[in-house]
């Protein structure tokens, strides 16, 4: 079973060993480092479910470490211990969002409280790391989906409406059972609906139900999708291709919890949740007059967004060898892997078509292979697009700067002593550096 993880961050080797014991006895997985940059390794490759770091270190203090984990997942609970600890620090910590703010010598017995606090005001005390098959078809290891995952629960545990967003083949269906599964509603009925897949003639029809005789064929009453998904989760994926008559229609039942179907004139009271997913821009949409703004923000209560593939790419490996598990039992093959040689070729492929795509290239090579191990050229005639050449070191702090560096001047209008001063660097440097990127100043002056 799993422990609720923790990441211990104190520059004293003494105290890092002591509470190491404790909260391991505690039951607690830990996870230590002596300072914030080697905490911020440790972040990335436990993915913890809480930070207890020390206020005074360097050269990478307790706050700056603070401000580095929240760019990466803004969810995790963080507690600040310090021996230096005032009145305004702790006011100044706990605005910027720090769950609590412990002085030295610290109480083992406040400490386990606010701990255990913590852990349950984000979803992640010790019976919900235990108990967390809600999210089993989630294969993932990445921080990023770690922080989204964490969304979902505390999303989980309220009534408002959800709209996912992600390109196609993310899993928005996968995300939307999660959620499902996490709630109160996960004994009543999960209905996925595609809205791009059934006919518009026949939606109305499938959505909210007919009378028997409304139109031909009609030859009997149908209670329609939203009573099937009464006391569950109604989920409608491709919200965006919906039609622009039954938003009008949809928009009602969202605002009166009722629904009337076809041919009816008696009113049905609706226990529903509304789950909805797009890949679409809905907000281009709303201006282009194809979606309704009310009904998009009736949806849109909380919002969660699946990353593409190529932001998490840590889990591909994961996930190839979920597939080959699964391509194994249902082909009775004995399949091991990709060779080292084909595994760079996937951990470096575009993936426009995300996780899909990759499900896809695995079980073309699985099936094609006449060797337990998948040789590389055979992802030739599987993979079709070309491999996206992972960038060296030089190469991508290079990409950086150049980012940066056109951002700066576009904000700034040109103007190089401003750009300098946020870059903190005096006025020569920065023209040294903007040389060097080949920038000209003068042209982002209008």
């Amino acid at each position: 079973m799993n422990k609720p993880t923790i990441l211990l961050v104190d520059d004293e080797q003494d105290l890092l060993s002591l509470w190491t014991l404790r909260l391991e006895s505690a039951g607690y997985a830990v996870t230590t480092a002596q300072s914030g940059e080697e905490a911020m390794v440790q972040f990335s490759a436990a993915t913890p479910n809480l930070v207890i770091t020390d206020l005074r270190m360097g050269p990478m203090d307790g706050m700056a470490f603070y401000e580095a984990i929240r760019k990466i997942n803004k969810s995790i609970p963080v507690i600040i211990i310090t021996a230096h600890g005032s009145i305004p620090e702790a006011v100044d910590a706990t605005r910027l969002g720090v769950y609590s703010f412990l002085p030295k010598p610290i109480d083992g017995r406040k400490l386990l409280q606010e701990i255990e606090n913590a852990l349950s005001m984000a979803s992640v005390s010790i019976q919900n790391a235990n108990q967390a098959s809600w999210r089993e078809d989630i294969i993932s290891q990445s921080s990023i989906m770690e922080e989204l995952l964490t969304r979902v629960q505390l999303a989980a545990g309220g009534m408002s409406n959800v709209l996912i967003r992600g390109e196609s083949g993310t899993g928005k269906e996968l995300l939307a059972i999660a959620l499902h599964n996490a709630s109160s509603r996960a004994k009543k009925p999960f209905i996925p609906v595609n809205c791009s897949a059934i006919p518009e003639a026949l939606m109305e029809s499938e959505l909210f139900g007919h009378a028997r005789g409304s139109f031909t064929g009609a030859n009997k009453n149908y209670p329609g999708l939203f009573i099937a998904a009464q006391g569950g989760t109604l989920f409608l994926d491709e919200i965006g291709d919906m039609p622009e008559h039954l938003q009008v229609k949809l928009l009602r039942v969202l605002q009166e919890r009722t629904i009337r179907p076809v041919g009816s004139t008696k009113s049905t009271p609706i226990d529903v949740r509304i789950v909805s997913a797009t890949h679409q821009n809905l907000e281009e949409s709303i201006v282009n007059n194809t979606f309704r703004e009310d009904l998009y923000y009736r949806l849109n209560v909380v919002m969660l967004e699946l990353p593409p593939l190529c932001d998490r790419r840590e889990d591909i490996p994961l996930l190839i060898n979920h597939f080959i598990s699964l391509l194994n039992e249902q082909n009775e093959r004995k399949v091991t892997g990709f060779s080292p040689d084909a595994m760079n070729i996937l951990l470096e492929a575009a993936w426009p078509g995300n996780i899909r795509q990759l499900f896809n290239v695995v079980a073309q090579a699985a099936t094609l292979s006449t060797t337990p191990l998948i040789p590389a050229d055979l992802l030739h005639h599987t993979l079709k697009d070309n491999p996206q050449k992972s960038l060296t070191f030089d190469e991508a702090r290079r990409e950086f700067e150049q980012r940066y560096l056109v951002q700066l001047l576009q904000t700034t209008r040109g103007n190089v002593a401003w750009a300098a001063r946020i870059a903190n660097r005096n006025r020569t440097d920065f023209y040294k550096i903007l040389n060097r990127h080949n920038i000209v100043p003068s042209l982002f002056k209008k």
